[in-house]
């Protein structure tokens, strides 16, 4: 599948109404891991937008947005999220709780 056609399956899922995991948030390294290590044991895609808790919009904590386009993770050109546990195809406002400055 290319980036475009999962792109737009990641989008039709959460705008279904899939209930995500938007916190408690990846806050230390230790929540990272931890939410890291469930998605090493994820069940397909839908389950790895539960874990990672995937918005359609950006989620502002503790004052902060966290959109993916601002995430280490994120590569511009390809809108594309290059965590090894997800690599998937996002848009620049979407959100999960992996974010990284």
């Amino acid at each position: 599948m290319d980036d475009s056609a999962a792109r737009e399956e990641v989008r039709s899922l959460l705008a279904s109404g899939l209930v995500t995991e938007v916190f408690p948030r990846a806050d230390s390294q230790d929540d990272a891991l931890a939410i890291t290590a469930r998605l090493r044991g994820a069940d397909g895609l839908r389950q790895k937008l539960v874990i990672a808790g995937f918005t359609l919009e950006t989620i502002v904590y503790a004052g902060i947005e966290q959109p993916c386009s601002t995430c280490m993770y994120f590569l511009v050109h390809r809108r594309y999220c290059e965590l090894s546990e997800l690599k998937l195809p996002v848009e620049p406002e979407w959100s999960c709780r992996l974010w990284r400055m």
